[in-house]
């Protein structure tokens, strides 16, 4: 089996778990946040919205510049516009990583931010640890926001107190 498959298959379900996330997220609360540090809502769901539109470079190029000054966050108008980017971003990485030759997910990708190397590391490394599991934080963050909120918690992992009955995935 090649190693892209699955990365493929656990970005999808993570992928799908973040997805009923969004759909919750208040439109009238986009500029609530739970501590003056904390980004608002509305940031940190747009955050999640367009994590995975990073993908598709990391395959395309060897090097990913940024200067963090040009950095300028993308925030959603509103639900629609946040699931549309959400969806869109995840139809491209998942394009992008279809037939990925093991070779190129061994091939060292490098990331600097302002001229300096942020981390190099094997493109495989880059999709777990940098797009999956750095989802699945933001993710948490928002199951958190989405409670304080009182906004009914879908399962994520096994059943919440929302949704108490486990229901099997598929």
């Amino acid at each position: 089996m090649p190693l892209i498959d699955p990365l493929i298959a656990e970005l999808t379900r993570e992928a799908a778990t973040t997805r009923k996330l969004l759909e919750r997220v208040p439109e009238d609360r986009f500029g609530w946040s739970p501590h003056p540090k904390s980004m608002t809502l509305g940031r940190l769901a747009s955050h999640l919205a367009e994590t995975f539109s990073w993908i598709a470079p990391t395959f395309e190029q060897d090097v990913m510049e940024l200067d963090g000054e040009d950095l300028k966050p993308w925030e959603a108008a509103n639900r629609t516009e946040l699931l549309a980017a959400f969806d869109k971003h995840l139809a491209q990485a998942l394009a992008a990583m279809k037939g990925q030759p093991d070779s190129k997910l061994q091939s060292i990708w490098t990331m600097k931010v302002g001229g300096k190397v942020a981390f190099c590391m094997p493109r495989s490394a880059v999709v777990r640890g940098f797009f999956i599991s750095h989802t699945i934080h933001h993710r948490g963050q928002l199951s958190v926001y989405l409670r304080l909120l009182d906004v009914p918690l879908p399962q994520i992992y096994g059943p919440t107190a929302d949704a108490p009955e486990m229901v099997p995935e598929g």
